[in-house]
């Protein structure tokens, strides 16, 4: 190496030693000593704190914090220092720093700062975000928990009040005569008033009702709030008033109002973007039980026209039907039974006993169907042929490939006997209970209904002295599989077994036998509908006086 080679390189290292590499780092550097002077910092620090100078204090150009923080690490350069000093944080000009001290072992100590103000605040809308998941999480829980709308809207009143302001209204769409259903919720309780009101007096409101985007809290005066819209015991006029939309499953559920007491800060944009996240699951949830209690009234009206009717007495006649469906959790299925009580024309009481192709909620329909047009035809029932033959047509056009099978049974009262003229369609036949306890089956039978363009049938005549019993049931009882040694069917032999020892027992302890006999046989095993009807000549007359005429009492 020449003389000239070594001192150039000489000259590298004091211009490196009198700018080391530090001094261009983005993030602000001080240097100070162990009496707080400053040695040296580069230009971020300088912009940071234009106070820096060589020789100053620290107390007079950084933050106290950071003066004091540097006195307590300072210390002769006989101390040992920490292996990794701990990190401090504190603020300036509106940042959040964070200081790294590294020690010389001299009695210097560097000091790194680090802007925090972007990872605060992104770590501090983490947590806010986690905490608004969780609520959104815990009210779609909660509110899905009922499909009562009455507790729906309780509840969502409860939760909003609890999470996203000091109270909250929750206000149903005018119904009749314009009323609507107001809950209002504060900490801890809520109060249900139905009020006429009109909208337009709050802002906002009429379009939330309408299901329009909501306007901006900012646009909304407190002080324009009727009493009705500020709980009691609130503590004055709110300082902030936010109105979001429910929506429902294509109309409106109704709107959410919030508010917030005054003194406190106004709900901004992103708490108005929350409120509407919420909106949105306590409106559908509100939509749904409203949906649901809807369907409900619809199917309750429905079922009480399609279940079979109570039976006692009709024109001095005794009768009793029992029914029970395939499935326990079902109230309707494929099996019916009526009874049409006669008139003082001398037209004989009607029953009916059917069984229709399938199960479940269709066969209910068709049942409905049959049951409906049966008793259209009441007038024809003298002529069974008749009412069989306009059935199967009506059943042949409508828009189904189902088929039916049925027996009728015309009923009347002669003195103490009980003339049937029975009529089987594809049914099994009925039974006869005599009252020696011998049991028959009556000689009719004949096509199934829905299936065929004719339909062909056979009429029996039986009469019924005092306490004897005709039995009509449906294929359900007698093909039921089940007892003790394994799917046995139950069979017509069991069912009249079972019917013989009914005699002198009136109609309705007779369908209670024989349905708890059927019932045991199939223990908790799938099984088809069954349908049982008695009709029985009673040993005394249930007779009441109508318009002058011996008649007998009937209950549907």
């Amino acid at each position: 190496m020449t003389v000239f080679e070594d001192e150039s390189s000489r000259s590298r290292e004091t211009a490196e030693a009198r700018n080391p590499w530090w001094r261009g780092s983005p993030h602000p550097a001080v240097v100070a000593d162990r009496e707080g002077g400053v040695v040296e910092f580069n230009a971020a620090a300088a912009d940071l704190f234009p106070r820096l100078g060589v020789g100053k204090g620290l107390d007079e150009a950084v933050p106290r914090w950071l003066a004091d923080a540097h006195r307590r690490l300072a210390r002769p350069a006989r101390a040992p220092a920490p292996a990794d000093p701990a990190p401090l944080r504190g603020s300036h000009d509106g940042r959040l720093l964070r200081a790294h001290p590294t020690e010389s072992g001299q009695g210097d100590v560097a000091w790194w700062l680090v802007d925090d103000s972007d990872l605060t605040a992104a770590q501090d809308a983490l947590r806010t975000e986690r905490k608004r998941h969780a609520i959104l999480a815990e009210a779609s829980t909660q509110l899905l928990a009922s499909l009562n709308p009455d507790r729906c809207l309780e509840k969502a009143a409860l939760l909003a009040a609890d999470h996203l302001g000091d109270a909250a209204l929750v206000i149903s769409p005018p119904g009749m005569r314009n009323r609507s259903t107001v809950v209002t919720a504060m900490a801890g309780g809520f109060e249900r008033t139905q009020l006429t009101l009109d909208p337009a007096v709050v802002p906002g409101l009429a379009e939330a009702l309408r299901g329009f985007p909501p306007v901006p809290a900012r646009w909304i005066d407190p002080a324009e709030l009727p009493s009705w819209a500020v709980p009691e015991g609130f503590g004055g006029t709110p300082g902030s008033v936010a109105i979001t939309p429910l929506p429902g499953h294509g109309v409106p559920a109704g709107a959410l109002v919030l508010l917030r007491r005054g003194g406190q800060r106004a709900f901004d944009a992103s708490e108005e973007h929350f409120a509407r996240l919420f909106a949105a699951r306590a409106g559908a949830a509100l939509s749904a039980a409203r949906l649901y209690a809807e369907q409900a009234r619809v199917t309750r009206a429905l079922i009480a026209e399609l279940l079979p009717p109570r039976l006692h007495h009709v024109d001095g006649v005794d009768f009793a039907g029992g029914y029970r469906t395939s499935r326990d959790t079902e109230r309707i299925g494929g099996d019916f039974y009526d009874v049409h009580p006669g008139t003082d024309g001398g037209r004989d009481t009607l029953a009916v006993l059917g069984d229709v192709c399938g199960k479940g909620l269709d066969a209910a329909v068709l049942t409905g169907r049959i049951r409906s047009t049966v008793q259209a035809l009441l007038p024809l029932a003298g002529d069974h042929q008749d009412v069989l033959r306009l059935l199967n047509d009506a059943l042949l056009t409508a828009r189904h490939t189902r088929f039916a099978t049925l027996v009728l049974a015309s009923v009347r009262r002669t003195g103490g006997r009980v003339r049937l003229r029975l009529t089987s369609a594809g049914h099994p036949r009925p039974l006869v209970l005599r009252a020696t306890g011998e049991v028959e089956e009556a000689d009719t039978g004949g096509t199934l209904v829905g299936a065929l363009p004719v339909v062909t049938s056979r009429s029996a005549t039986v009469d019924l002295s005092p306490g004897e019993t005709c039995l009509l049931y449906t294929d359900g009882i007698t093909e039921a599989r089940g007892g003790p040694l394994g799917p046995a069917m139950f069979g017509e032999d069991r069912l009249r077994c079972a019917l013989s020892e009914c005699v002198g027992l009136p109609a309705e302890a007779v369908v209670e036998r024989v349905q708890m006999i059927a019932g045991d046989w199939v223990g908790d095993g799938p099984h088809d509908d069954m349908a049982v009807v008695a009709i029985t000549a009673p040993h005394t007359t249930h007779l009441s006086a109508v318009n002058g005429h011996t008649r007998g009492r009937y209950t549907a």
